[in-house]
């Protein structure tokens, strides 16, 4: 009886596989936490940008990352009209939002509250859910994902209660032990592992979430365009610089959905193992996110001082963004289409090369030269585009997960 009533937590066959406005309400954290981000690195270009700072806040974007990543999986198997499910949903929106707000402090003063609420997430949401799974043979599944994130939390209290020059080296650790802990699929010794490339999922619920959280991304952008245009008393420099911004967000928005972002939940549908396909697909869009966020740090670089002498560091954003996503979108290509676009390799390596000699000139310079690269590539994707038919995905990931699961799907 008890395995039954777990069952009923899992998604059905017949239920809809559409995002639900309850995830939608949970992104508003998210969209809060990506402008904190922003936040961070804006003031560590402020103070003189180092490795380490770099460094510092992408830990905290990768925290972020995993908490979305994670509660996204969890609505894609278990069925989100589910009390017990609404309730992690809401538990998991307090606790980003609690993380976002301590974001830019995180590694100073604010340590404390911005792990407890990490902690609080990717801990208690698998307990509850083993809890309410009863005896179900999935149960296993979250107390593997718990064992995993107590582990990692071990150093990550460590981090933030020890000294603060051990901080970055003991969260550095931490998060890479829940990322691979991912990978792996939270292997337990006598439980074995539980690979999400084997989970049974609702593939266009998880195309849907991926697609948005890229939305969200671009829509982060343009609140850095907003806000930094409206500070700077609409003077034409600025101007300029604010209409070459929002030029390049619609081209990255186009360049991401020309045919395979279109194609996603079709390939997500059509797999044997969704699961495979869907992990791959997360980790891309991780790397495109996180492209479009670092765009949009050098979206309010240029628009503040578009005639400046551009610094070395600025171009890590304002070149380096756009690039990162263009490796991501390669990527995305191949697990489609199983193919590696040529146009977009070859715009990565303009964008690459063309970086010393944009140290010669202006920021608004930099950011021009990125829009024309991307202008090419997004007429070039037309052009092949036209007249031709949408073609089906192929994806060379749609097989079933090659280390084997050893858990009821």
């Amino acid at each position: 009886m008890a395995a039954k009533r777990g069952g009923a937590l899992l998604r059905g066959e017949t239920g809809s596989s559409r995002a639900t406005f309850l995830e939608l309400f949970l992104d508003l954290s998210l969209v809060f936490g990506l402008t904190r981000v922003s936040v961070r690195f804006i003031e560590e270009i402020e103070h003189g940008l180092t490795v380490l700072g770099f460094l510092e806040t992408l830990i905290l974007f990768l925290a972020l990352w995993q908490v979305w990543r994670l509660i996204n999986w969890v609505t894609s198997r278990y069925e989100p009209d589910a009390g017990t499910i609404q309730f992690v949903v809401v538990g998991t929106m307090f606790a980003s939002l609690v993380m976002a707000v301590a974001l830019p402090r995180a590694f100073e003063e604010r340590a404390v509250p911005f792990v407890v609420a990490y902690l609080v997430a990717v801990i208690g949401r698998p307990l509850l859910i083993a809890a309410v799974l009863g005896r179900h043979p999935r149960r296993t599944v979250p107390w593997r994902l718990a064992a995993w994130a107590s582990g990692a939390g071990v150093f990550w209290l460590a981090g933030a209660l020890g000294p603060d020059d051990l901080r970055f080296g003991l969260w550095a650790l931490a998060i890479s032990i829940d990322m691979v802990g991912f990978v792996l699929g939270w292997p337990v010794p006598g439980l074995g592992r539980a690979p999400v490339s084997a989970w049974r999922i609702a593939g266009e619920h998880m195309a849907e979430r991926h697609q948005q959280i890229f939305l969200i991304a671009l829509g982060e952008t343009i609140l850095v365009i907003g806000i930094s245009y409206s500070g700077e008393g609409f003077g034409r420099l600025a101007a300029a610089a604010f209409t070459v911004a929002f030029i390049t967000t619609a081209l990255l928005w186009r360049i991401y959905f020309h045919r395979a972002g279109h194609l996603l939940a079709e390939a997500l549908r059509m797999a044997r193992s969704p699961g495979r396909l869907g992990a791959s697909a997360s980790a891309t869009h991780l790397v495109m996110v996180l492209g479009v966020l670092l765009t949009g740090v050098g979206y309010e670089l240029v628009i503040v001082k578009p005639f400046d002498r551009v610094e070395p560091a600025w171009l890590i954003f304002v070149v380096g963004g756009p690039a990162l996503f263009l490796l991501g979108r390669t990527r995305f290509e191949y697990e489609i289409f199983a193919r590696v676009s040529r146009r977009r390799v070859l715009a990565v390596l303009a964008l690459a090369g063309s970086a010393p000699l944009l140290l010669l000139g202006t920021p608004m310079l930099a950011l021009s030269v990125v829009a024309s690269v991307l202008t090419v590539l997004a007429v070039l994707d037309a052009r092949r585009g036209r007249n031709l038919p949408m073609e089906p995905s192929a994806s060379p990931l749609d097989r079933t997960d090659p280390g084997g699961a050893n858990f009821p799907t």
